[in-house]
C-alpha cells in the first residue's frame, strides 16, 4: 500500500478508494482532519457538475480518519449512518473537507464535516454516526 507523508511529518497508509477518487488527507489531528480533492471532468454527474457520491466519499473518508485518531489499540469502528446536504453545485475546482468529532461515546460517535470550494464557500454539509468495534469484531479490519 503507498504511504503518505503529512506536512506534520506523519505517515499514512493511502487506501485504493483515495487514489480512485483522487482526495488526499492534509491535515490530521486528534478528532480532526482536513482532506483535499481537486475535482475534475471524471467527477462529473450526467448533469455536467461533480456527482453527489463523489462528495460524499470526500466527507465520509474525512470523518473516518477523524474519528479513527480517537480509537485505541485493537479498536475498529464502522459507520451506522451518512448524512449529507448539497448546497451548491461545483465544476473543477479544489474541495477542502474539515472534519470534526462531535461526540466519541464508549461505543457510538458522531462527525460532522463542511466541505469548502477554492473560494471557502461551504458546498456542502455532512455529518456520521459510527460504532467502536472490539475484540473478534474488530480483528482484520
Amino acid at each position: 500500500m503507498e504511504i503518505l507523508e503529512l506536512p506534520d511529518g506523519k505517515k499514512v497508509p493511502v487506501p485504493n478508494v483515495a487514489k480512485l477518487i483522487g482526495f488526499v488527507p492534509i491535515e490530521i489531528k486528534e478528532g480532526e482532519t482536513i482532506f483535499k480533492l481537486d475535482t475534475r471532468k471524471g467527477h462529473y454527474n450526467p448533469m455536467g457538475t461533480v456527482h453527489g457520491g463523489i462528495l460524499c466519499d470526500l466527507a465520509d473518508a474525512a470523518m473516518g480518519v477523524a474519528f479513527a485518531t480517537l480509537l485505541k489499540e485493537k479498536e475498529s469502528f464502522t459507520t451506522l449512518e451518512l448524512k449529507i446536504n448539497y448546497l451548491k453545485p461545483v465544476w473543477e475546482t479544489t474541495l477542502k473537507a474539515h472534519a470534526k468529532v462531535v461526540k466519541k461515546g464508549n461505543t457510538i460517535g458522531l462527525i460532522d464535516c463542511s466541505i469548502y470550494d477554492v473560494k471557502g464557500s461551504l458546498v456542502a454539509k455532512s455529518s456520521s454516526s459510527c460504532m467502536v468495534l472490539r475484540g473478534e469484531k474488530a480483528e482484520n479490519r
